[in-house]
């Protein structure tokens, strides 16, 4: 989370003095009103917003597309261990694809990695990078797959002028703390598609056979888990709502600026993008040819290379490694008759290509709040570590 204050404490203060923290009323609350308007801000149908975080938005996109046991979802090797975990706590089984030189899914790989088992492809815009969705969608076109995009870390982001989330069959976000806006948990799902829509929030609410709503739905009502938001979070989330363009905008501002100064110094380059005016602006990417410069230059420079991260490497994912999934064994995906003949590992000699890209790349995060002074500290800084590094 960049920015939060006294409209958000103002918010919040509202729904306590109300009694009305339970979403479902008989008039519109604040998480209906935030999912109109998150809709609306990202171009789709419907919004809906949950607690549980990215993870159980991306649960419930799976559900809505209908992925399940005996189907394999193709995942970035660039990523937090929930685009994982969402696949197989719907039964299914994650199969790791290649990143590119822009640290997201290498739409080559991907291609290569399709087999008759293949339903889904869940592409990662990793720390605001947007992921190639031309190739992407050609390629999930070509052999009739879906697409669930994982926006969770570039929340707000686009790709050639539609906002990430909104490209493919659905697409999830995060509102943990860590993430550009943020109510402290939560996330939340998109998609055009009704029926999807209908059975992820089914899926969401465990209730959803006694809601006044449920005669809305043209699918039978079943079981699920409980994801489902209250009014508190949307309260606050309505409010970060109206500080996202404001941030998105701080923070391309000034990647812009140190990027601009720092384009003729010779001993690195900028790792590609996508899409360069959509990248949310949260991290610089700086990429090396000599991993061991890589290395010393995030020691100096207040960054760190991506495979060095501990939790967003797949090699990194040790209970799903080690295949402890859930605390029964039978309900273990691993173990369901139906993923038998599925793809069960990957090692870390199964991916040079993203061991090379995270380990040459160095990302170090910009903060929107920066002032020119900062600003001006922060260019000459990285200037000065890259020539100490020229000079070894």
């Amino acid at each position: 989370m960049y920015r939060i204050g006294k409209e958000e404490v103002k918010a919040v203060e509202k729904v306590i003095k109300s009694k009305e923290l339970f979403r479902v009323k008989k008039r519109k609350g604040e998480c209906d009103k935030f999912e109109e308007e998150w809709a609306k801000k990202i171009g789709t149908k419907y919004a809906l917003l949950m607690s549980g975080g990215g993870t159980a938005a991306l649960i419930c996109g799976l559900v809505g597309l209908d992925i399940g046991p005996g189907d394999e979802v193709l995942i970035p090797s660039y990523t937090f261990m929930a685009t994982a975990t969402s696949v197989l706590m719907v039964g299914a089984i994650p199969v790791v694809v290649e990143v590119d030189e822009t640290c997201t899914i290498d739409p080559i790989d991907l291609e290569k990695k399709i087999t008759k088992n293949t339903k889904a492809v869940i592409p990662v815009h990793m720390v605001g990078f947007p992921c190639n969705m031309d190739k992407i969608l050609d390629i999930a076109k070509k052999y009739n797959l879906k697409v669930l995009e994982d926006a969770c870390q570039a929340v707000g982001g686009s790709y050639k002028g539609k906002r990430l989330g909104s490209i493919g069959d659905a697409g999830a976000y995060s509102f943990n703390w860590f993430k550009i806006i943020s109510c402290g948990e939560g996330g939340c799902l998109v998609t055009n598609d009704r029926i999807l829509y209908e059975k992820a929030s089914i899926f969401h609410d465990s209730g959803t056979a006694f809601r006044p709503y449920a005669s809305e739905f043209s699918i039978p009502i079943f079981l699920g888990l409980q994801f489902r938001a209250d009014e508190i979070m949307g309260a606050i989330m309505r409010v970060q709502l109206k500080r996202l363009d404001k941030i998105l905008k701080d923070l391309r501002k000034n990647k812009r600026r140190i990027m601009e100064e720092l384009r003729e110094i010779k001993g690195f380059k900028f790792a590609p993008s996508n899409d360069i005016n959509g990248d949310c602006g949260v991290m610089i990417p700086f990429r090396f040819e000599d991993e061991n410069i890589a290395k010393k230059f995030a020691l100096n420079a207040g960054g760190y290379r991506p495979i060095d991260s501990k939790k967003h490497v797949w090699f990194d994912w040790k209970p799903i490694i080690e295949k402890r999934i859930w605390h029964k064994d039978v309900l273990n995906p691993y173990n369901f008759p139906e993923n038998k003949d599925l793809r069960h590992t990957f090692t870390k000699e199964m991916y040079p290509k993203s061991i090379e890209n995270l380990s040459k790349t160095v990302i170090v995060p910009v903060n929107p709040d920066w002032k020119e002074k900062e600003i001006k500290e922060k260019i000459k800084m990285f200037k000065k570590v890259l020539k100490d590094l020229k000079n070894e």
